[in-house]
């Protein structure tokens, strides 16, 4: 027995890795594993594809839809599952691209034995709030959001490209154009800030580790600030957070602040173009995501 009705796994066909092989093997070996459960492969034909083939897919019953991405690709399928609001579906992600920071923190077992155990868990998700106008904008994160310096260089590795030595150039250029972000707590206070991110796990950017102590099941998200100091205490600190590691960090349910000026905010590597005097919230959508892992 499954608990699933079915499973469909999304991949992208033109992602720079393996993701339709990858995706491949995974069909096949489950095939030969749960013989009687369908299965489906749902390429993806454009950005933003996987989460509307996540929405569609997990409407009606008990699926398990899998992405094979990276955490951007991941994202979508996710947004996807909240879209469709049936408590019934379940996701999950098999790594493939340039990263996946969710499934290296979270991988307890290959992914198809988690899949044939049928072990359903909850996490949490991060739900970003942005207005705009009388409107809202909501999108939820499994892994991070983050306005500084972390978006700053995610723009100049998608105008750089992918390739070690590619990013290693992009940080480069990213850090030598930083400049701090203004934002305004809601508490009136304001802030000139070099990173503000919001994390559901306790690493990030495949060797950074952010905190100590957080879990993504916890009901709480750490807050990793750091406020203007100058380059090399941003150095400083990025060569911490990838050798020894951050620390223990503070942790909230909620976080409010307002952008004083135009900066790019990043949600799971999926970047977001914020305007001057734009309202933003943080909070955690408690066990919010069914997966297993």
């Amino acid at each position: 027995m499954t608990a699933f009705d079915r499973i469909v796994i999304i991949f992208n066909p033109q992602s720079t890795g393996n993701a339709q092989e990858s995706a491949t093997e995974l069909r096949d070996e489950l095939a030969a594993r749960l013989p009687d459960l369908p299965l489906e492969l749902a390429p993806t034909q454009h950005a933003g594809h996987a989460r509307d083939l996540a929405r569609e897919a997990a409407r009606t019953g008990a699926p398990l839809v899998v992405s094979v991405s990276g955490d951007g690709g991941y994202n979508e399928v996710v947004n996807g599952l909240m879209d469709a609001g049936n408590d019934s579906a379940a996701c999950a992600v098999r790594a493939a691209g340039n990263a996946n920071d969710h499934r290296r923190v979270t991988r307890q077992r290959p992914l198809a034995d988690a899949i044939v155990a049928g072990d359903v868990r909850r996490l949490d998700l991060l739900r970003l709030t942005v207005a705009t106008g009388e409107a809202a904008e909501v999108r939820y994160a499994h892994s991070y959001i983050g306005v500084g310096l972390t978006p700053v260089v995610a723009v100049d590795l998608e105008k750089g490209g992918k390739g070690s030595w590619r990013e290693i150039a992009s940080v480069v250029r990213g850090f030598s154009r930083f400049r701090p972000f203004p934002i305004r707590l809601e508490d009136g206070r304001r802030r000139r800030i070099d990173s503000l991110v919001f994390a559901n796990i306790d690493e990030m950017a495949k060797h950074a580790r952010l905190s100590d102590g957080g879990a993504p099941d916890d009901g709480r998200f750490e807050v990793i600030t750091q406020r203007q100091t100058g380059k090399l205490r941003v150095l400083a600190t990025a060569v911490r957070a990838a050798t020894r590691g951050l620390g223990p960090q503070p942790s909230a349910t909620h976080y409010g602040f307002t952008t004083l000026a135009p900066m790019p905010l990043q949600l799971d590597g999926e970047l977001i173009e914020l305007d001057a005097d734009t309202p933003v919230a943080v909070d955690i959508a408690p066990l919010a995501l069914a997966t297993v892992f």
